[in-house]
């Protein structure tokens, strides 16, 4: 097999493609000849070497690929056997063979290509844990998205859209043509505008029900500011912590420094009758009898039209630098998938 490694922490250059045996399937699982994985903005965090999960280097990243099972390991249901999939991995995805226990794996919908199925588990499960589950919106409400052209902010605002909610949008200006044609009510710079106030002017001063932020340092501030009475705050990243191509003590000093170490304290929260919840869907591997229920719901919605995966760019194995580049520069609009290839 064919797997991209971190060997250690560095710009996107330090990715290199290495050789290995087939691996073979231990008990319960099942082996996936992979067609697309998935990037995400955590395996770039790894890379910088400051993602607290990440298992010691050198190492493999990846948490979501899709392909066709081509062996299964004892005890495995062999119902799997030639079937098309995705499946949600512990590390390791950027793989073109992975095994994984068959409670993280789900039949792919008959139209549902590869590439489109890498771009499901990780930014639809996130989003949807995030708007539904624990966000719990409701029609009418408002949501506020920050990084709405990414994998995870287009994720949530099909779900907000689906729930009869409103979407405000935080992106760069050349993002913002596209998040309206999507549905979004409002766009706001967060280069060149201030979003605290100017969620405030949209609203008139009511702020949102609830706000999806995975920037960190002051803007989990600043979110919490907009929230309205009953508000809630999803807090689901740091992204503020990796300015650079390489890893900044400086950059993670100033977003750690700016937490609201203080803010959210219990007073606080009863008094202004808000809330405030973190997700971190790789921390929830003990509870894939729970997540199976959020993904079968997910492709409930694919099939019904509700889900739409954008994808923005395809990149092969031996282009796996330039793919952490594009997302590092802030390019994508949707998904970023990797493609094995010869």
């Amino acid at each position: 097999m064919r797997q991209i490694w971190i060997p250690k922490a560095g710009p996107p250059e330090v990715l290199e493609i290495r050789q290995a045996p087939d691996p073979q399937p231990q008990a319960g699982e099942i082996r996936i000849r992979v067609e697309a994985a998935g990037v995400n903005f955590a395996d770039i965090v790894g890379r910088l070497g400051i993602y607290a999960d990440l298992p010691p280097m050198p190492v493999v990243v990846g948490y979501e690929v899709a392909g066709r099972v081509d062996e299964i390991g004892a005890g495995a249901d062999p119902d799997w056997l030639n079937c098309n999939v995705l499946a949600l991995t512990r590390f390791g995805g950027y793989s073109d063979v992975v095994c994984v226990p068959q409670t993280q794996v789900a039949v792919r919908p008959e139209n549902m290509s590869a590439t489109v199925g890498a771009t499901i588990p990780v930014n639809y499960l996130t989003a949807y844990q995030l708007v539904c589950v624990m966000g719990g919106l409701r029609a009418g409400e408002t949501l506020l998205v920050h990084s709405a052209g990414g994998g995870v902010g287009i994720a949530a605002i099909q779900l907000a859209l689906h729930a009869g909610a409103n979407v405000i949008g935080t992106a760069s200006a050349r993002k913002h043509d596209y998040l309206k044609q999507i549905g979004v009510e409002h766009c706001i710079d967060y280069r060149t505008e201030d979003f605290e106030k100017r969620v405030l002017e949209i609203t008139n001063g009511d702020g949102v029900e609830l706000v999806l932020d995975a920037v960190g340092g002051v803007s989990f501030k600043k979110s919490y500011r907009v929230l309205a009475p009953t508000g809630r705050l999803g807090m689901f990243g740091i992204s503020s912590a990796a300015t650079g191509k390489t890893r900044s003590r400086l950059s993670f000093l100033k977003m750690a420094a700016a937490l609201p170490w203080f803010q959210f304290t219990p007073p606080a929260l009863i008094n202004q009758n808000k809330g405030v919840f973190g997700v971190n869907l790789g921390h929830l591997w003990g509870e894939m009898a729970r997540v199976r229920v959020w993904l079968d719901t997910i492709l409930d919605l694919y099939s019904q039209g509700v889900v739409k995966p954008v994808i923005a760019a395809q990149f092969s194995f031996a282009e796996a630098a330039a793919a952490h580049h594009y997302i590092q520069d802030r390019k994508n609009i949707g998904k970023v998938i990797l493609i094995p290839g010869e």
